[in-house]
């Protein structure tokens, strides 16, 4: 069978009429989800803000050879080398090393399904669509269920026996502290482990075409000609080293530090930060995560503008160059829109969630408004020529 297909389907005007009224009901949910998207993420950013400047302000740099029992309960911050004794071992191939993480990753080779539709609209209002569905084969650390590909002959994908697999040192220490699974999960596995050649009998008890490459676990015949079902497997960890944590001292471990802005504090990342610099690189990812949210909000005010308006566009295209102009005005149309309601509820919900600071920056405004007016007005008498003296 080929790997390319192609299909064109036709979709008459009414049915278009008919669909896009059902759409009007999606846009319509589609602005008011957005504008509870963009009012939450408003109050969401200024509580994380209100925490983490919170959290900045009662923080206490503690040594991390000595529990100081007179920090409990305080949120603290420490730095140091942190280590683990005991290997953690990969249950199915027998995989051990030492670290504070260990991590499996089992990718397989996998038919893809890849989509592309291309749309012409006809005079008389008719639509016809061009699908054309192309088949690679890729690895995947995901399962690809080839059941709902289009064209599922001869692009099955088997079984996955193989995933991922995470394990958490027991014994993991930050001198004098103890790192339990909440702080050892947010430090990012991402050294990677070579497997040794040595292991590659103990990988054979899993599969007879079991062997190792480029420091990965290759099943399958021929790694440079993989076939679908092979896999490639590979290990990551967290190693012993130097991290830095941010956390309530709850005896000699770290546990979650709830503010009284609303947020639970817990940090952790690897290398040698101070409290400063740990508090300020959360602070721009917050600034961050409310921008991309912000932008998905207004995206989702445009297309839902964008779908009440669209039953107009189709019953234009009966006529398909006055429905592409019309298609282009209702594009823009929902732009504006967007923009206007998304500004207007980040306005609202920052004079909900920030009333002193939407009033002084108002009152700055106005200040600013009225001097601007003044001044135009003087320059605007200033170049009014005197009346000539009489005769």
């Amino acid at each position: 069978m080929p790997d390319t297909f192609v299909e064109t389907t036709r979709t008459s005007w009414l049915s278009r009429i008919a669909q896009s009224l059902l759409g009007v009901i999606f846009g319509i949910l589609f602005v008011f989800g957005s504008i509870v998207l963009l009012f939450w993420n408003e109050g969401r950013a200024v509580q994380t803000a209100r925490s983490l400047a919170e959290g900045g302000k009662v923080v206490i740099d503690a040594a991390p050879e000595v529990v100081d029992s007179a920090n409990d309960g305080k949120l603290i911050h420490v730095s140091g080398n942190a280590a683990a004794t005991a290997p953690l071992r990969d249950p199915d191939f027998d995989i051990a090393t030492v670290a504070l993480r260990l991590v499996r990753v089992a990718e397989m080779y996998q038919w893809q399904e890849n989509k592309r539709e291309e749309t012409r609209k006809n005079l008389g209002g008719s639509e016809e669509t061009v699908t054309t569905y192309t088949y690679n084969k890729v690895w995947s650390k995901d399962e690809i269920r080839s059941g709902d590909f289009r064209h599922p002959e001869d692009h099955n994908n088997p079984p996955k026996r193989y995933g991922g697999m995470g394990e958490m040192a027991k014994d993991a220490t930050l001198g004098a502290f103890r790192l339990d699974i909440a702080v050892l999960t947010l430090l990012p596995a991402n050294a990677p482990v070579r497997v040794d050649a040595k292991a590659a009998d103990k990988v054979k008890t899993h599969a007879a075409n079991a062997q190792v490459v480029g420091g990965q676990i290759y099943i399958g015949a021929d790694p440079d000609h993989p076939a679908i079902g092979d896999y490639r497997i590979s290990f990551a960890t967290a190693p012993n080293g130097p991290i830095s944590v941010i956390g309530r001292q709850a005896g000699s471990a770290f546990a979650f530090y709830q503010t009284k802005a609303g947020d639970r504090l817990l940090m952790a990342v690897p290398g040698t930060q101070s409290a400063a610099d740990m508090f300020k690189e959360a602070e721009e990812e917050n600034r961050i995560l409310t921008w991309v949210i912000r932008v998905a909000g207004i995206f989702a005010a445009w297309l839902g503008v964008f779908l009440v308006l669209r039953p107009l566009v189709v019953v234009a295209d009966v006529v398909p160059v006055i429905g592409n102009i019309l298609g282009a005005g209702a594009g823009l149309v929902a732009l504006v829109f967007a923009i206007a309601v998304g500004s207007a509820v980040i306005a609202i919900a920052w004079l909900w969630y920030r009333p002193l600071v939407s009033l002084a920056v108002l009152a700055v405004g106005a200040v600013a408004g009225i001097g601007l007016h003044r001044l135009a007005a003087r320059r605007g008498a200033a170049r009014t020529p005197a009346p000539a003296p009489a005769a």
